[in-house]
This record gives structure tokens, C-alpha cells and sequence, in this order.
């Protein structure tokens, strides 16, 4: 498993470099605020936009992918949502903290998965990989923002602020636009392809520094108990539904490990920029996603080999 690692480490290490950044040398919010914005409205839709006109649709059993990898959210995002009151009452996670949690819990970062899945299988691995995140990138985000509207710090539930909040998030509208590219095969350009290629690379360092500027150390000294749930659901849980669902589906081989693999990686910088654009609790979320970024040096390995077994692979 030393791909997985090789993946884990250094995204570990930029996160620390942005908490350096913050206390040395860039302590102006203002800055880290600039970056946000870069990276939620440019980069990252870059990234999907590429992702999406490039990804190789006939090469994957979308139907399966897919399938189990909804399921999971499915289920994860019901049980989460009935449980919010107990959580409330029992380990004192408001509105805010909830939306950090459910956030935590149900995204995946797209990085680390597709450095792993490479490491492990190569272009075909990549292939399956691109295809179902360009493809589950949308419901998930559709799912979070929805979230966010009912709990975040507003506390809205105007329907015509959530569809508002959907149609002004560029993630959702980039993964559009790349499916669209793609299925209608409108020439692109490989200069404009190339571009937004290098945009979305940069996504990466830019994403998890915000993260590593966000972090408030004094909290990671004593993670708290609302971060160790999501730790669990994440690193465990949720590859084992994933994993269930997708041998249900009759999927085996490459295709079963790579969506757990997705499934097991830790959650992602994006949702950090999400939650200080609509009033989750950002800190608590950095928290989660370093938490997390340890952790799963451990648990991915694990999980890798147990989806390895059953697929056959």
C-alpha cells in the first residue's frame, strides 16, 4: 500500500504548510479569503470541467458505479439526518456543526483518491475513477447545499434560496458543463484543454493550504468527540456500505476496489470553501478533514485490502 501513502504524505504536509502560512508569514485574513474564492470559483471547476470532457464514459459499468456509490450517500445521509437531534442533545452539535459533520462524513477528496487509484491500477483505474466522480460530484453537492440551507448560520428554509445557492455553485455547473462537452462531443480545443488542465492541478496545493490556514491548532490538540464520529463513518463505515452495495450491484474486480477506494479516502477541501461561503462551522471542519488525513494512513490500507479480497482483484 505505499501508493496510498505516497498519496496521504504530502497532502498531510501542505496542510501543515498552510498552518504555518497563517502563523508566520500570511496572517491577514483577507488573504486566506482570496485564496478561498480562487479556489471555489476557478480551480476546482476547472478541474471538474476537464474531468468531465475527458473521461471515457464506455469504459465504465455506469449503472453500477453509480448505483452503489448513491446508496451509500443514500443511507449515510438519512442516518445522519434522523440522528441530528440525538447528536444535539448528546454531544452538543448545532446547526452549524451538523452541516461541518454531514459535510465531513459524505464528500471524498478527489486528489488523494485519484492518486491512490493511479498508484494501484494505472490509467484504468483512473478511467473508472474520473468517471464516477465527474458523474457524483453534482449529488453530492446537491445534497450539501441543501443541508447547509436548512442548517447552516442563516437557519433558511426558503426553497428559493436553496435553488439559488444550486444554481450560483460552480461545482455543480462545471461538472455540467464537462458531462456536456464530453456526451456532446463539442470540439475543444487542446490549448483550452491543457489550460484548464493546469488550473485544476493547482487546485490541489491552493485547496489544502485554505484548509491547513483555517485549522485552529489549540482544537486539534483535543479533537473533539463530533470528530472522531466523523472520522469513523468516513475512513470505515462508509467504504464498507459502498463495498456492500457495490458487490450487490454485481460489480467485482477493478471497478469494486476503485469505488471504495473513493469511498475510503478522506473528505475534502472543497467542502471547507462551502462552509464558510454559506455559514457552516469552517473550523470544526478543518478539523475533521487533518483528523481525517492521519487517520487514514491507517485505515486505507486496510479497507483497500479487504475490497482487494472480496473483488477477486
Amino acid at each position: 500500500m505505499a501508493a496510498i501513502l505516497t498519496a496521504l504524505v504530502p497532502v498531510a504536509l501542505v496542510v501543515a504548510l498552510g498552518v504555518a502560512l497563517k502563523r508566520r508569514f500570511l496572517r491577514d485574513p483577507a488573504h486566506w479569503f482570496g485564496m478561498e474564492q480562487l479556489t471555489y470559483f476557478v480551480l476546482f471547476p476547472a478541474l471538474l470541467v476537464v474531468s468531465g470532457a475527458r473521461a471515457d464514459l464506455s469504459k465504465v459499468n455506469l449503472v453500477g458505479v453509480i448505483g452503489a456509490f448513491t446508496a451509500m450517500l443514500a443511507v449515510l445521509g438519512a442516518a445522519l439526518l434522523i440522528a441530528r437531534p440525538a447528536l444535539e442533545r448528546g454531544i452538543s452539535v448545532d446547526g452549524p456543526s451538523f452541516t461541518s459533520l454531514f459535510q465531513g462524513v459524505l464528500r471524498w477528496n478527489t486528489y488523494v483518491a485519484l492518486a491512490a487509484v493511479g498508484g494501484l491500477y494505472g490509467a484504468s483505474g483512473i478511467t473508472v475513477a474520473a468517471v464516477a466522480l465527474v458523474c457524483l460530484v453534482p449529488i453530492v453537492n446537491v445534497i450539501c447545499v441543501a443541508v447547509l440551507s436548512r442548517y447552516g448560520g442563516t437557519g433558511s428554509t426558503s426553497i428559493a434560496l436553496m435553488l439559488r445557492q444550486l444554481g450560483r455553485n460552480p461545482l455543480i455547473w462545471s461538472c455540467a458543463a464537462g458531462m456536456a462537452i464530453n456526451v456532446l462531443k463539442v470540439p475543444v480545443p487542446a490549448v483550452i484543454l491543457e489550460f484548464g488542465d493546469v488550473l485544476g492541478r493547482a487546485s490541489l496545493a491552493i485547496g489544502l493550504l485554505v484548509v491547513g490556514g483555517g485549522l485552529v491548532l489549540r482544537d486539534l490538540a483535543r479533537p473533539r468527540l463530533v470528530t472522531y464520529l466523523a472520522a469513523g463513518l468516513t475512513l470505515v463505515v462508509k467504504p464498507l456500505i459502498t463495498l456492500a452495495a457495490g458487490v450487490a450491484l454485481g460489480l467485482s474486480g477493478l471497478e469494486l476496489t476503485v469505488i471504495v477506494l473513493l469511498a475510503a479516502v478522506p473528505s475534502a477541501p472543497a467542502g471547507y470553501v462551502l462552509a464558510r461561503q454559506m455559514g457552516g462551522n469552517a473550523p470544526l471542519l478543518a478539523e475533521i478533514l487533518t483528523v481525517q488525513i492521519v487517520f487514514a494512513a491507517f485505515t486505507m490500507p486496510v479497507i483497500t485490502l479487504i475490497a482487494m479480497k472480496v473483488a477477486g482483484g
